[in-house]
């Protein structure tokens, strides 16, 4: 009977023990909705047959605008398309930044977009081969910046994706607004198309702007999304949640945290 109970006392607290331990990575990590939250949308995204489908629903939008456009000009056809959560998949980077305990760093992202390993979202290689074979030329207008072209680079030729060079990767320049890039493609080229994750991807009308003005604008424009304006899901990051804190880029993960709490409806 001793040894019965002195087996049992063993057995309790070493399960005790299993049920509460934890990695340095997962207590080093505050457990709050802004970093947290990467974790859960990056599960989304990595493992989601939704997500999958949702990429090629985009991507099928765009072929269909492609077959049906009729040129309005003797310029060449191109379309205008941001690279990450557009074209590229980072959500590689989220996690790893999570289970340190950190989000966005930008020496840590200049890391990551140096390796070029970034995956392609499910459907874009092949829709962009369509696009090219459609005699469309095609612009990576990305905030990445100058020092990232590089790895950017090698990244989209890792993957043969048309147009893939210096000619036609356009990176951030002195703003982060696409506007300027978006108005020099169109000096010589017939715009057909813009696609992204952001809605700053397609329209100056949705720079810098508050969480009410960028609804406001995507109802202003709504008979342009699945037609001209092609958007891709990203409840990683974006201006989604930087609008929640009025580009306050500086806030603790913890003021984030607050404001994310004070603004969801629970009932």
């Amino acid at each position: 009977m001793k040894y019965l109970f002195l087996a049992a006392t063993v057995l309790f607290f070493a399960c005790n023990t299993t049920k509460h331990s934890t990695t340095g990575a997962e207590a080093a990590m505050p457990k709050n909705i802004s970093l947290n939250g990467k974790l859960f949308s990056s599960l989304f995204q990595q493992r989601a047959g939704e997500y999958r489908a949702l990429c090629l629903q985009g991507y099928n939008a765009a072929r269909m605008r492609i077959d049906s456009y009729v040129a309005q000009s003797s310029k060449p056809k191109a379309l205008i398309t941001d690279i990450d959560e557009t074209i590229l998949d980072n959500s590689a980077y989220a996690v790893h930044q999570a289970f340190l305990g950190k989000e966005y760093i930008a020496a840590d992202w200049y890391d990551w977009t140096a390796k070029g390993a970034a995956d392609t979202m499910p459907g874009a290689a092949a829709f962009l081969r369509f696009a090219q074979s459609k005699n469309m030329e095609i612009f990576y207008v990305t905030n990445r910046e100058t020092k990232e072209r590089a790895g950017t680079l090698s990244n989209l030729q890792r993957f043969n994706l048309p147009n893939a060079d210096d000619a036609h990767l356009l990176t951030r320049r002195t703003s982060s607004s696409k506007e300027d890039r978006r108005v020099d493609v169109m000096q010589n080229h017939e715009l057909v198309l813009l696609m992204g994750d952001n809605l700053a991807d397609l329209s100056a009308l949705f720079d810098k702007k508050s969480e009410a003005e960028r609804k406001a604008n995507v109802d202003a424009l709504s008979s342009e999304f699945g037609r001209k304006f092609i958007v891709f899901p990203n409840p990683n990051y974006g201006d989604w949640e930087s609008s929640l804190y009025k580009y306050n880029y500086k806030l603790t993960q913890a003021q984030k945290d607050s404001v994310m709490r004070s603004v969801l409806r629970t009932y």
